[in-house]
């Protein structure tokens, strides 16, 4: 008998003249489950620019290599001069409260000393995801006092009434072969409104060792009293360019989601041979419909060579 793991699927999409301004790059897959046949998958794309923006595409939920349509324009624009978002959004999640979708994104500007600072915005949908508007022109999510650099993908469930937040904060940055480099992790934080987030410094997944550089983009499911989330790590130096050392996939475990257990071997997911997907993986987006889990996740490149998914073998549930 074959132990439960994921099947992969193969590529979804990779950039293509179906997106007009979009000239590299199909980066972080949010999913929203839209019905048991469709999914609604959020990405980012690079201009010109090579300034990020969001976009979205349907897919089949039975068969999500078949895509349904692809939104030609961005959801949104750049942000205005000067503000968190100015020079480029992707998407990190998405959850459905009392009638709207809040979509939540990571913000870009281009900085000085260090290359980037990314934070935490936030848009809604009230017509059921056809058009999205920023909440607020400031992020929802920033740097603070006790984590005084950025913060970045987020991942965000409502239970019981509590918006759940686990989400990745960056611990500081090192010149490495004279780069900039930043180490982040996963953080948990609350909220009684998705809005205002009470952060008070809490772990949720810490580096396993000093060389490991990035841990990054959680995706939390809950299988009755049991806490799963899956997430990507990499290594502090030569991610971009030595594959042993690159994006790979984690797992852990947990009773309440606070406290976590990592059991990266569990995963059931390993890069490929060859292909898309064989230097890299990152970035996972885990979702159930129709009676199946499926992983969406980035391949080589952080994304350059697209985005597809696997199918969990194991039962859900």
């Amino acid at each position: 008998m074959t132990s439960p793991g994921w099947r992969k699927c193969g590529l979804i999409y990779a950039v293509d003249e179906r997106l007009p301004w979009a000239r590299s790059h199909a980066q972080i897959p949010t999913v929203d489950v839209l019905d048991e046949q469709r999914l609604r998958i959020f990405f980012s794309s690079r201009d010109e620019a090579n300034r990020s923006l969001i976009t979205r595409m349907e897919v089949d939920a039975r068969d999500p290599s078949r895509i349904l349509g692809i939104q030609p324009e961005p959801i949104l624009q750049l942000g205005a001069p000067g503000t968190f978002d100015d020079c480029g959004m992707m998407p990190s999640s998405v959850v459905d409260w009392q009638g709207v979708k809040y979509l939540y994104y990571i913000g870009w500007n281009v900085r000085n000393t260090v290359p980037y600072h990314n934070s935490v915005g936030l848009a809604v949908s009230e017509d059921g995801g056809r058009i999205y508007r920023r909440m607020f022109d400031g992020p929802v999510m920033e740097r603070t006092a006790e984590e005084p650099h950025f913060c970045a993908t987020t991942c965000v469930r409502i239970e019981n009434g509590i918006w759940r937040n686990w989400y990745l904060s960056c611990t500081g940055w090192e010149s490495i072969g004279g780069r900039m480099e930043p180490r982040y992790h996963l953080k948990y934080a609350e909220s009684d409104d998705g809005i205002h987030w009470c952060r008070e410094g809490r772990v949720a997944i810490d580096y396993a060792h000093p060389a490991e550089g990035g841990i990054v983009r959680a995706s939390v499911r809950k299988d009755g009293a049991l806490y799963r989330m899956w997430y990507s790590y990499r290594s502090h130096v030569d991610y971009r360019t030595n594959q042993a050392g690159s994006y790979r996939i984690g797992y852990a475990e947990s009773g309440d989601g606070l406290a976590w257990t990592r059991m990266d071997d569990r995963a059931g997911i390993t890069p490929s041979a060859a292909g898309w997907d064989s230097f890299m993986q990152a970035y996972p987006e885990v979702v159930d419909v129709g009676g199946r889990r499926y992983m969406f996740y980035n391949g080589n490149g952080f994304g350059q060579s697209g985005f597809g998914y696997a199918e969990w073998t194991g039962g859900v549930g």
